[in-house]
C-alpha cells in the first residue's frame, strides 16, 4: 500500500485500540487504579518497568507490589522506614527482584522527599529532546551511594544504544493527552511531538513490514528512524500510532 493508504490503515487501528477497552489487558491497567497524581507516576513507573512477557503476569505482579505498599505508592515511598522495607524481600518479578525493588524504593524516597513529581526526575528543566531527558534519569537514578551493578539493567538510556521501550512507553502514559482514556496527560514539560516510538522486536517486525524502518536492530537510532517517518503521518502526535503497530506486533500477530 502507498503512504496515504498505509496512513488511513494506521489511523484505524489507532482507533480500534486507543480507548478505554484497551486498558484492563494492559499494564497501563496499573497506575489506572489510582487518582493521584503521584501514586499514577509510581504504579506507572513499575508497571513499565516490569512490562516485559506475558501481560496478565505484568500486571499480577504490579497489582502485588502495590499491595506491598498499601495500596497507597505515594504516601508509602515518601514515610516508609527501613523497619518497611522487609515486606519486599523475596518480591521479584522475571530477572528482577528484591535487591532491585530495594534500590528502586530508596531512589523514590530520595526523589519525593524533595520534588513533587517524578516528571522532575526526567526533565529537571525544559529540554530539547527525550533522549536528553532519557540520559538526565539514568544518571540521576543511579547517583545514590552503594547502587547495585545488577539493577542498572533494568533502566535503560540512549546513551547505550538501547530502543528503551519500556521507558518510552512510560513517558507516553505520561505526557500523551488526547481525551480517549488510555494516556494521562499529567506531564507537561515536554509535547506529545516530542514523544519517541516504544520500540521492541514486535513492533520493529511490523514496522519493517510497513518499510517505515530499515535498521536492523531495535536501538536507539531505530527508534528514532520509526518515530521520525512517523511524524510524516502525524507531527504533532507521532507515538499514538504505537497503539496500532503494537497490536498489530503482538495482539494480531501481524
Amino acid at each position: 500500500m502507498n503512504k496515504s493508504e498505509l496512513k488511513k490503515f494506521l489511523e484505524r487501528k489507532v482507533a480500534e485500540y486507543n480507548n478505554l477497552s484497551f486498558i484492563p489487558l494492559d499494564p497501563v491497567s496499573v497506575p489506572h487504579l489510582f487518582t493521584r497524581k503521584q501514586d499514577i507516576e509510581i504504579a506507572g513507573f513499575f508497571a513499565a518497568t516490569f512490562a516485559w512477557g506475558n501481560r496478565a503476569t505484568i500486571i499480577r505482579k504490579c497489582k502485588e507490589l502495590m499491595a506491598l505498599m498499601d495500596n497507597s505508592p505515594h504516601d508509602f515511598i515518601v514515610n516508609h522506614t527501613e523497619k518497611d522495607r522487609k515486606r519486599f524481600l523475596g518480591f521479584c518479578h522475571r530477572t528482577f527482584n528484591d535487591t532491585d525493588l530495594l534500590y528502586f524504593v530508596s531512589f523514590l524516597q530520595h526523589h519525593y522527599r524533595k520534588h513533587n513529581s517524578l516528571e522532575d526526575a526526567f526533565f529537571p528543566k525544559v529540554v530539547n529532546a527525550v533522549e536528553d531527558a532519557l540520559n538526565h534519569f539514568n544518571t540521576y537514578f543511579f547517583s545514590l551511594d552503594d547502587v547495585p551493578q545488577r539493577t542498572r539493567k533494568h533502566v535503560a538510556s540512549p546513551m547505550k544504544n538501547s530502543g528503551c521501550k519500556r521507558l518510552n512507553m512510560y513517558l507516553r502514559w505520561m505526557v500523551r493527552n488526547d481525551g480517549k482514556g488510555v494516556d494521562f496527560g499529567i506531564w507537561k514539560k515536554i509535547k506529545p511531538s516530542q514523544l519517541v516510538i516504544p520500540l521492541d522486536l514486535h513492533v520493529a517486525r511490523v514496522a519493517k513490514r510497513f518499510k517505515l524502518l530499515t535498521r536492523p536492530n531495535a536501538d536507539w537510532e531505530s527508534a528514532l528512524e520509526l518515530t521520525n517517518n512517523l511524524r510524516e503521518f502525524d507531527a504533532q502526535d507521532p507515538v499514538k500510532y504505537d497503539f496500532a503497530l503494537f497490536a498489530l506486533g503482538v495482539m494480531e500477530k501481524f
